[in-house]
């Protein structure tokens, strides 16, 4: 626990005349579920983006530190260097999957291996067990809009972990959801993250989400704040 996974210092960002960060600093310790929340236009959404090197920061540094102990600044990665990063070490789930709805169930989840040159029947092989393993054994060739809200979550959640990813980052991945089905999402990601080692980093405005999480931040106008303020 005392070598965090990522660990951001000073971060700014600004879209026009808003401040989305304001000097953020954030410690993601390997193998832990964080939650942040806030509300809306509170930078929690900005915050999970340039942690994950979809856009990258104003200032500050965001230092990823990989099982194998070569650390990186993310920060100061080009586009090229953080869309590499995201495709072989990171893992994305959204809160609408954003799968491609004209493949079937399996073949979104090899496409994530493909792209990164595994061959096709590799990548199918463990996309079918990263399916089935997640409960959609024998819904392997529905496409996406023949799938339940919660299953293509789960869908979703298999193409995060398909690759190895060593960090999953969710954004309001059981916001569309009722709560059953958003419980169920949940034990699926907390069971495919934590319960395997690896780190989760999730956007959430539902407290039921956070409270399932082994660390909640709060965000309030671009600044983390304590806990009995943010209450």
């Amino acid at each position: 626990m005392n070598d965090p996974i990522l660990l951001a210092h000073s971060l700014t960002k600004t879209y026009g005349t808003t401040r989305a960060l304001a000097g953020v600093d954030v410690a993601v310790q390997r193998g832990e579920s964080l939650a942040i929340m806030g509300a809306s236009g509170s930078g929690k959404t900005t915050l999970l983006h340039v942690l994950a090197g979809i856009v990258a920061p104003d200032t500050g540094s965001v230092m990823f530190t990989p099982a194998s102990g070569i650390r990186l600044d993310v920060a100061t990665m080009s586009e090229t260097q953080r869309s590499r990063l995201r495709r072989e070490r990171f893992g994305f789930v959204f809160q609408q999957g954003l799968l491609i709805p004209e493949l079937t169930a399996i073949e979104n989840v090899a496409l994530a291996l493909m792209i990164n040159g595994t061959r096709r029947a590799e990548a199918t092989a463990q996309a079918a067990a990263w399916l089935h393993s997640l409960g959609l054994a024998g819904m392997e060739d529905r496409r996406i809009g023949e799938l339940s809200g919660g299953q293509a979550q789960r869908v979703a959640i298999a193409r995060a972990q398909v690759t190895g990813a060593e960090l999953i980052f969710a954004d309001e991945p059981t916001g569309a959801l009722d709560s059953q089905t958003s419980t169920e999402v949940m034990d699926a990601l907390l069971w495919s993250t934590t319960s395997q080692g690896r780190t989760l980093v999730v956007v959430t405005h539902d407290q039921q989400v956070a409270a399932r999480c082994s660390r909640v931040l709060r965000m309030r106008d671009g600044v983390i704040v304590p806990t009995e303020v943010a209450a």
